[in-house]
């Protein structure tokens, strides 16, 4: 079983500027997404690989080990790219530099590091499991329900229930959604066989991460993440 593991980043972020490799309780943010990768890679047969379009991402990436001759792609690295096509590129180049085929690829995503060696074993057992599936998703379980107290405006101005049903009066009788925390993503082959453009399709499966896990979307999140961190506050081991 071959494996792929990507690591993608962009140089320019708007949300928090330079995010990628901004300090997280001491350590650039990145290197705790290279540090899982390498502890998984000591299980099993796998290629991490970086896809950057930024010097000072390759610089930091270099020094926890993980180095790359790859550039991304300029078309894969505006804000409006989407990540499928640039896991494919890199994905396509490994596999002419490697000479091999990898039956899974697996994207661990740089803002979303509250993931586990652990999580992602299981995770990859699950979609083995489901020889139908094209890929899987880390999702957390959500804290609003769609069914219960998710609103949408209507067309004529008005706040409606995005998901009506009359028969749903509470919250713990409405169907179980979940957010999609954006630790990682696994991908087979036949996913990009078929040229989607997004992770959620008709053949996905996913994964409920069981412990804390979230994306750092703004400065604010940055704040709260770090300050769990410096106090021991995480429910697992990092």
């Amino acid at each position: 079983m071959n494996i792929l593991i990507t690591i993608c980043a962009r140089g320019g972020s708007k949300g928090i500027p330079g995010k990628n490799i901004k300090l997280l309780n001491g350590k650039p943010l990145l290197a705790y997404t290279i540090e899982t990768a390498k502890a998984f890679a000591e299980k099993y047969a796998t290629v991490i690989t970086l896809s950057t379009d930024s010097r000072d991402i390759k610089a930091v990436a270099s020094r926890y080990g993980l180095e790359t001759n790859y550039e991304r792609p300029s078309e894969f690295a505006t804000d409006k790219a989407g990540k499928i096509a640039a896991i494919e590129h890199i994905k396509e180049y490994e596999e002419i530099l490697k000479g091999i085929q990898f039956d899974y690829i697996i994207d661990l995503d740089i803002t979303s590091p509250l993931r586990t060696v652990e999580d992602i074993e299981k995770s990859l057992e699950q979609l083995k499991d489901n020889a139908e599936a094209y890929n899987l998703f880390s999702v957390s379980p959500a804290s609003r329900n769609p069914y219960f107290n998710m609103v949408e405006e209507s067309e004529k101005g008005y706040a409606k229930l995005i998901k009506e049903s009359g028969s749903i009066l509470s919250r713990q009788s409405a169907p179980k959604v979940f957010d999609m925390n954006a630790s990682f993503c696994i991908f087979r082959p036949s996913f990009f066989a078929t040229k989607q453009s997004r992770s959620t399709t008709d053949k996905s499966i996913a994964f409920v991460v069981p412990h804390l896990c979230f994306d750092l979307d703004n400065p604010t999140d940055f704040l709260i993440m770090e300050f769990l961190l410096q106090q021991n506050l995480l429910d697992f081991t990092l």
